[in-house]
């Protein structure tokens, strides 16, 4: 005998609890499968685990997408705001960081909590761990075949995440069903993910592994060139901290990045400017701006002499290092891979999909939602307001 339901919500993370809670509530008969045997570990790990929920100032413009209006409608109807006022229903204590990013005062695990309440309180059903092994369509409802059984449903969304950190899980299910049913898959690749360079043009920067700093970093060309100013780490095998998974997003194979070590300064004016007040060797007087190791490894790594004068050294080479600390431009030879980045850029096509209902329009009654879509966030808690909308979308519409 088969499980009979309104709506079956594939995805136990943010947007499909979120979904399902929604659903639930306006009286839909909902269940909520998941092969895993803990909920959300997605959230879980997030934000140093105390989850990094949204960002006050979410809109489409914090958003990558092949098609950049479709976000504008779920996030127009459910902001950060209102996600907010579902935070401080349920008392969680919250603080926000820089650049509006909202963070739980304790942990992740009370935006967990409350989703599992709101689901609850919406009397969704849980089927969990159960695994998937197929969905098909029987007229106007779908068929879900699973270890636990078979689950008929008149809705069914898709909530199950990209690619990113398979180690929690993550598994291409998502696109596999969109295949399944014709619907098109922009090609996908990790974002929020560090960058790697080949160890024979990286050899001469391993040693500033663990040194951070802010920057600006470019990429791109003219039209389309992107900047942030964020913090950015060296690393043993590359470059991460916010400023590079910010631009990561953005990257393409074997373009360049530009990065400003020393945004407030502008390092030829300086040096050419007061070139013969300069009394310090070279180490000693960067080291005034930059992190004494950084400089040191920066100027053995350019040929530089640390012990020279500025005052002795011609223009052109002063202009040089000028180059190296306000345009220092490297190509990356990829990247750290979906195992250490935090979304998928790329999914399920949303030309193809109902921008008010998150709907696939040649297939009705089927959802994608969250990180399976072509819908990419910036760092620092729009993903997950993506997730609250976009469950909200389809919450509402099934």
């Amino acid at each position: 005998m088969s499980q009979q339901f309104d709506v079956a919500v594939i995805g136990a993370g943010a947007a499909g609890m979120m979904c399902a809670g929604v659903a639930g509530q306006r009286g839909r008969r909902v269940v909520i499968i998941d092969h895993a045997s803990r909920l959300a570990e997605k959230i879980r790990i997030s934000g140093g685990g105390r989850c990094n929920f949204t960002n006050i100032d979410a809109g489409p413009q914090n958003f990558l997408s092949g098609n950049p209006h479709f976000c504008r409608s779920a996030l127009a109807r459910y902001t950060s705001r209102d996600f907010l006022d579902l935070v401080n229903r349920h008392r969680i204590p919250w603080h926000e960081k820089h650049k509006g990013q909202l963070f739980c005062d304790r942990s992740a695990e009370d935006i967990i909590a409350m989703l599992k309440a709101e689901c609850d309180a919406g009397g969704v059903a849980w089927r969990m761990p159960v695994k998937v092994a197929g969905v098909s369509r029987a007229g106007e409802r779908f068929r879900i075949d699973t270890d636990g059984g078979v689950i008929e449903a008149a809705s069914l969304v898709i909530a199950t995440g990209g690619l990113s950190i398979p180690k929690i899980g993550a598994t291409d299910f998502a696109f596999r069903i969109a295949k399944q049913f014709d619907v098109p898959v922009v090609a996908t690749r990790p974002a929020l993910v560090p960058l790697t360079f080949d160890d024979a043009g990286w050899q001469a920067y391993t040693p500033l592994a663990g040194i951070a700093l802010p920057v600006d970093i470019e990429t791109g060309e003219k039209r389309s060139r992107m900047r942030f100013r964020e913090d950015l780490l060296f690393t043993h095998r590359g470059l991460s901290g916010p400023a590079v998974l910010q631009i990561s997003s953005y990257w393409m194979d074997g373009a360049a990045l530009t990065i400003n070590l020393l945004p407030e300064v502008d390092v030829a004016a300086e040096l050419l400017g007061n070139k013969g007040a300069i009394r310090k060797n070279l180490a000693n007087h960067l080291s005034g701006w930059l992190p004494a190791r950084l400089v040191e490894g920066l100027l053995a790594a350019n040929r530089f002499d640390p012990a020279a004068r500025a005052a002795d050294m011609p223009d052109r080479e002063l202009r040089r290092l000028a180059d190296i600390l306000n345009r220092w431009t490297i190509v990356p030879s990829g990247s750290e891979g979906y195992r250490k980045a935090e979304v998928t850029r790329g999914g399920v096509d949303t030309r193809a999909l109902s921008q008010q209902t998150m709907m696939v329009n040649a297939v009705p009654g089927l959802h994608f939602i969250g990180e399976a879509v072509d819908v990419t966030g910036w760092l620092g808690g729009y993903n997950f307001q993506w997730a609250w909308a976009s469950g909200v979308a389809a919450g509402v519409a099934t």
